[in-house]
């Protein structure tokens, strides 16, 4: 019996650092954390103002890594002379425009459609990848993305196709649009990150993106939207820091070195459907068999981007 038992311990030591090796499951952790985010969004809706949530998610997070990594930044510093312009755009494209963008658009477009567009972001990544590292995709690979993009479309749309032909764009279109388009960036800005620990290129990419928020939180304040977290917005903010915003970013910046750009940004697509499940689980909304349909299409797309068309 001991036998059996350190056999199976073994060989669930090797799957799970092989996987862990692999990227995927570092990518997946990320989407659960993000997908939460999602949760954590709609109950921080009243309990603290848009602008406040980007900017105090990024102070709280530049000051964890001054405290806890100042000998990391100081040794990495040094080595940033020739990459200021990357790691400025990293932050505030990825940090601090996706969340500005996102935000603001929720607040003119609907639910279906912010959804749908989110199913974007694998596209501008696969496409910049094309246009920009001249990346070249197979068939297999495209189809892969396509199955995501169908389960993005059936979540969207709670299995009623019908109604994609009653959609139409407004300005919060075109901002959750823009959105994604800016995190596609960001995640192929990581390729060419300059050669330093990734604790280091956060903490940096993390204090650019609390300097580029403070002119939006000001702009917020001068038209009367901003107010300060209550008691529960407080608790939100500081899980947002920690996880969505600390933990994951470091994560997903590994996840890249992984398994490139491309095949990270495929992952995004189990945010939407992680997303349903939690909404599901911690807000009691209602389950249904589009939910099953649509995680079946998205995880069978990454499984072929991923296994068949490597």
């Amino acid at each position: 019996m001991e036998a059996a038992e350190c056999g199976v311990y073994r060989f669930a030591v090797r799957n799970f650092n092989n996987f862990y090796a692999r990227g995927w499951l570092i990518l997946l952790v990320v989407m659960l954390m993000w997908a939460a985010n999602i949760v954590a969004g709609r109950l921080a809706v009243g309990q603290i103002s848009p602008m406040a949530l980007v900017s105090l998610r990024w102070l709280i997070v530049s000051v964890f890594m001054i405290l806890t990594q100042r000998g990391t930044i100081r040794a990495d510093l040094v080595k940033l002379k020739s990459s200021w312009l990357l790691l400025f755009l990293g932050g505030a494209l990825g940090f601090t425009g996706f969340n500005a963008l996102f935000y603001a658009g929720a607040h003119y477009t609907s639910g279906v459609n912010i959804a749908i567009i989110q199913g974007s972001v694998p596209v501008f990544t696969m496409l910049g990848a094309l246009i920009v590292f001249r990346t070249r995709f197979s068939g297999v690979q495209f189809a892969g993305l396509t199955l995501t993009l169908a389960g993005i479309v059936v979540v969207a749309t709670k299995g009623d196709l019908f109604s994609l032909s009653t959609l139409r764009f407004n300005m919060g279109d075109v901002e959750v649009l823009l959105a994604c388009a800016f995190y596609a960036a960001y995640t192929l800005a990581l390729r060419n990150r300059p050669k330093i620990s990734a604790l280091g290129l956060f903490a940096v990419m993390a204090g650019v993106a609390f300097a580029t928020s403070v002119p939006l939180l000001a702009w917020e304040i001068y038209s009367g939207d901003f107010f300060w977290p209550t008691p529960t917005g407080w608790f939100i903010l500081l899980y947002i820091a920690l996880f969505p915003s600390l933990i994951s970013q470091i994560f997903f910046i590994r996840g890249v070195e992984l398994v490139g750009p491309a095949r990270a940004g495929l992952f995004v697509n189990l945010i939407p459907v992680l997303g349903a499940i939690m909404s599901i689980i911690f807000l009691g909304e209602a389950f249904a068999v589009y939910h099953i349909l649509a995680l079946g299409l998205v995880l069978a797309g990454i499984c072929i981007a991923e296994r068949v068309g490597r």
